[in-house]
């Protein structure tokens, strides 16, 4: 399996990598994003056999089809390692924690009669109690493992709007080698969600609290990663959506989920997935090119509505820092959907040459249209439904109304960004197509909006009762890529 970037597209140009190479770096030198040279194909005796595998089993199945260059059984005892029960253990009550992701049935409607299905998939029961635990904890093992074997080091260099941060500390706290270096929005995110990455004394972990928005933040890792010189002498690496070893892992809940949801490889699912930076959504999409039997992938956004625009419209319109809403759902408050270009990539049946230009304009002129229209930059919005995405919006109240709603109905928590996934998703589920939920975080990361909506405290894991009162270290910088290029120097010493 060999890689390639979204702007050149070639296998036989000099930026094609191995699964290996391009794992521990983020952007390629081109400034795209790497994908494979084509997708490995799932055939209907496989997906049959995999419906028997644990989840560490299955991940190690797909997993392979990327991961060519490590030997199956390092790569087989890196997946064991990283999906056990004592890993996943923050499951909720009456869940079975060796099943890492369960399915809970929210609605069902006559069944299998043709009726609406609404299903919910738990991806929020790792370390950290979000989704990104789910490759967080995989990235961890595969480069301590990568490291080990070349007696190397690494300074990891993120940006997060919440979940990302956390779950990559957790993640990397202790591996030998590794630094952590992670950007993110001051004052933006809850009070849990800062109490959980601030809190931790680590001394390979480097809190960076930016003046700005999330979108600031990614701009400095991509301006990082587009510094080679920098890159290469400070042994830079990312964890950020824009890694794809992190998308590949993500692909293996698609499976799981449908999986779950089915009993034959002739039904299809639906996912709905509150999206910000496309990068989860992202991997549905791959799962689907893979011949997963996934009929729509919607993304749910909250206010912050730059992917939903393009859905409805053809129109990619980035906003700035200055109109970019602090919302109750706020690792969603993302106007530049960095994982976006590798859609785009495969829209533009893999013209690297036009997703090149089109990325360009995004940074002169805030964006492009593929809507078709006179004076747009292409018509390929027509072809947007072979590829199964709709789209959908939740605001504020939507959430309070969502979050009471299934407190009463079904006698389950969720937190804000699955709540925007909820309420979009009871807009397009379909009769006889079971639609999932992608989970995004527990309840108790957004404390505030869920005493807001019940009147209650959200309930909490065991050793997470007072995060918010621990001591909390944290260095707070404008949006200045140079002064972080210096901080980073001055802690690895290189």
């Amino acid at each position: 399996m060999q890689y390639v970037s979204t702007r050149s597209g070639t296998v036989h140009s000099s930026a094609s990598q191995s699964f290996s190479e391009i794992l521990l770096g983020g952007l390629a030198p081109d400034g795209g994003l790497y994908l494979p040279a084509e997708y490995p194909q799932v055939t209907g005796e496989e997906l049959s056999a995999w419906r028997k595998l644990s989840y560490a089993d299955l991940a190690f199945e797909i997993l392979k089809k990327f991961a060519t260059d490590i030997p199956a059984a390092d790569l087989k005892a890196i997946t064991r390692k990283t999906y056990t029960a004592a890993v996943y253990r923050n499951a909720r009550a009456g869940d079975d924690a060796s099943q890492i992701t369960p399915l809970h049935v929210l609605d069902e409607q006559l069944g299998r009669g043709g009726g609406k299905t609404l299903m919910l998939q738990a991806l929020s029961n790792g370390p950290t109690l979000a989704f990104k635990d789910m490759a967080m904890q995989l990235l961890g093992n595969l480069f301590e493992y990568t490291l080990s074997k070349n007696n190397a080091e690494l300074n990891i260099f993120g940006a997060t709007s919440g979940d990302t941060g956390s779950a990559a500390e957790y993640a990397m706290r202790g591996k030998k080698g590794i630094r952590v270096f992670m950007l993110s929005p001051h004052k933006k995110m809850s009070a849990f969600q800062s109490a959980q990455m601030f809190s931790l004394q680590d001394p390979n972990i480097f809190n960076i609290a930016i003046v700005g928005v999330f979108d600031d933040c990614q701009d400095m890792v991509k301006a990082v990663s587009n510094d080679l010189e920098f890159k290469v002498r400070q042994k830079i690496g990312t964890v950020n959506s824009i890694n794809w070893a992190r998308v590949v892992a993500q692909v293996v809940y698609y499976f799981r989920g449908y999986l779950l949801a089915t009993t034959s490889n002739d039904q299809k699912v639906s996912f709905t997935v509150p999206s910000g930076n496309f990068g989860n959504i992202c991997a549905g999409h791959i799962a689907r090119m893979m011949g997963l039997p996934i009929d729509k992938l919607i993304a749910a956004t909250n206010e912050n509505d730059v992917l939903d625009e393009f859905f409805r419209t053809g129109v990619y319109r980035v906003r700035k820092s200055a109109e970019t809403y602090h919302t109750s759902s706020p690792s969603m408050d993302i106007s530049k959907a960095s994982n976006f270009e590798r859609f785009i990539f495969d829209l533009l049946d893999r013209d690297g040459d036009r997703v090149r230009a089109l990325f360009q304009k995004v940074e002169t002129h805030g964006g492009f249209d593929l809507s078709g229209k006179p004076g747009s930059d292409g018509d390929e919005f027509v072809k947007i439904a072979q590829y199964g995405f709709l789209s959908g919006k939740s605001t504020h109240q939507d959430r309070l109304d969502t979050i009471r709603e299934v407190q009463d109905e079904y006698d389950i928590t969720i937190d804000t960004h699955t709540a925007d996934g909820v309420k979009v998703a009871r807009e397009h589920v379909a009769p006889g197509v079971p639609m999932i939920v992608l989970e995004t975080a527990l309840a108790a990361k957004f404390n505030e909006t869920i005493l807001e909506a019940l009147g209650t405290d959200a309930e909490r894991p065991a050793g997470f009762e007072n995060i918010e009162d621990l001591p909390q270290h944290f260095e707070v910088m404008p949006a200045d890529v140079e002064l972080v290029k210096v901080f980073i120097a001055k802690h690895t010493g290189l």
